[in-house]
């Protein structure tokens, strides 16, 4: 599928005002937000933000209290999931069978012949180095091969929506960035991604879309690259020589972090970054002047702290 067909299709999933508790603890509270094919959406939040709540609803494992889940453009129902791959946060391998025998089991549960997942198995472990490992007992294999053999369990099947929690966990920077290649690709192909964790650097790269949890509620959600333009150009990255006390106490700077001889600092609202160039350049030696967009780090700790609710961009 295309990414112009994809747009015209209904949304791979998508959540109206969903709610989950626990006991008299809110996890989810009225959760809305929509992932279209060929679309990689990264769920953000601290830990207790309700991500995981969020994806065992999408997959069954657990209902909503209120609101709705819906699975390609109709009202939840379990023979859709046929269609969904799920990476769990906890790896649900077993961990005396081997690698392939657990992808074999895996991909008949899923619909899969027993040759055909066996030799999709096979595939996959050599795109992604286990050929080797393939007839390990699970329990010998590292936490990044068993990510590994998780994450290849969940697109056996080759599922039109992929929803992942925490896929990175246990994964060296080779293999991460192996692993955003093939995401990329099942993108491309058309396939919706939807990938929960509280690393940002991940999200930034690879995210087209963000809904940033804190305590159960969306506080930011929307186009990644609106979200950013929202924020403007107000962050600089400044190296220099000299007393950095400069850098803090200056008008223009709402507020700085100052790492001795390197300063990442935010402007005031309408301050203009060259005219802070020209003042502090009288006083210390620049080697690096640098205006950028607002990380993804920033955001999120403006929209946590500033507890801006249900933002959208």
């Amino acid at each position: 599928m295309t990414n112009a067909h994809a747009a015209l299709a209904p949304a791979a999933v998508e959540l109206v005002s969903v709610s989950k508790s626990y006991d008299a603890v809110a996890a989810v509270k009225e959760l809305s937000f929509a992932i279209a094919r060929g679309q990689i959406f990264g769920l953000l939040g601290p830990n207790g933000a309700g991500k995981t709540s969020t994806l065992r609803m999408m997959v069954g494992i657990t209902m909503p209290d209120g609101g709705e889940v819906r699975l390609f453009g109709e009202p939840f129902d379990r023979r859709n999931l046929a269609r969904v791959g799920y990476l769990p946060e906890e790896r649900g391998l077993y961990r005396r069978m081997t690698a392939l025998a657990n992808l074999v089991f895996l991909g008949q549960l899923n619909g899969l012949g027993a040759r055909e997942a066996r030799s999709r198995a096979r595939a996959w472990a050599e795109r992604l180095g286990l050929a080797d490992w393939m007839e390990r007992k699970v329990e010998e294999l590292s936490k990044g091969m068993q990510q590994k053999v998780q994450f290849i369990a969940a697109v056996l099947h080759e599922p039109d929506l992929l929803i992942m929690d925490e896929p990175f966990a246990g994964l060296d920077p080779v293999n991460t960035v192996q692993l955003k290649d093939v995401l990329l690709e099942l993108k491309n192909s058309g396939r919706a991604i939807l990938f929960s964790t509280h690393r940002m650097e991940q999200v930034e790269k690879l995210s087209d879309a963000i809904c940033l949890l804190d305590r159960g509620r969306a506080v930011l959600s929307g186009s990644l690259r609106e979200i950013k333009a929202r924020y403007g150009k107000r962050f600089v990255q400044i190296e220099y020589e000299g007393d950095g006390r400069l850098l803090v106490a200056h008008p223009m700077v709402e507020s700085a972090a100052d790492y001795g001889n390197y300063a990442e600092v935010r402007l005031k609202p309408g301050a203009d970054s060259q005219e802070l160039l020209r003042e502090i350049a009288a006083r210390l030696r620049i080697s690096r002047f640098e205006v950028m967009e607002p990380s993804l780090e920033h955001i999120f700790i403006d929209a946590v702290t500033k507890g801006d609710g249900n933002a959208r961009a």
